[in-house]
């Protein structure tokens, strides 16, 4: 099957991938082939949206899968594990904010290319978040985080 390209204008007027999305300007760029992967993407963009930018434990929980595998070190495995990473960002870095740039799906793997900030006004830091979903629900998580800086080596944008 031809890979759709699909501005998440168009899918909004079919689904609604977007929900809590400002402006035109703040909308990722969706790529996904088949109805499952995209309901995929519209659930992992839902649960990152309510986990990191409302730091809402209770509605990103709905999210989860019953065993869910997290890689980053710095946080620990299952649904106890996001609610005290999701406490932290609210007691330590309240202001911590994700704007999602791009989001893929091949099968059960949604690939979000993220732009956070844990400060307004500061750089951030370029994010790659891979979610594993089962049925729907996400069960298993890594990422990797680089520093934004001020100037380019190449001129290019790291977004």
């Amino acid at each position: 099957m031809k890979r759709v390209f699909l501005a998440i204008t168009a899918v909004c007027l079919t689904g609604a991938i977007h929900a809590g999305v400002a402006s035109a300007a703040d909308r990722p760029l969706v790529q996904c082939d088949t109805r499952a992967e995209c309901q995929n993407i519209r659930n992992v963009i839902a649960f990152y949206r309510v986990a990191i930018n409302d730091k809402d434990f209770a509605a990103a929980r709905r999210y989860l899968g019953n065993v869910y595998i997290q890689h980053n070190p710095n946080a620990a495995d299952g649904a106890a594990g996001l609610k005290a990473f999701i406490a932290h960002l609210r007691a330590d870095l309240p202001q911590y904010h994700s704007r999602i740039v791009r989001a893929f799906a091949t099968g059960n793997y949604v690939i979000l290319h993220v732009h956070n900030t844990q400060t307004p006004g500061t750089n951030g830091f370029a994010i790659v978040d891979i979610f594993r979903l089962q049925n729907g629900k996400i069960v298993e998580h890594w990422d990797v985080h680089q520093q934004v800086p001020d100037h380019s080596a190449n001129g290019h944008s790291m977004f």
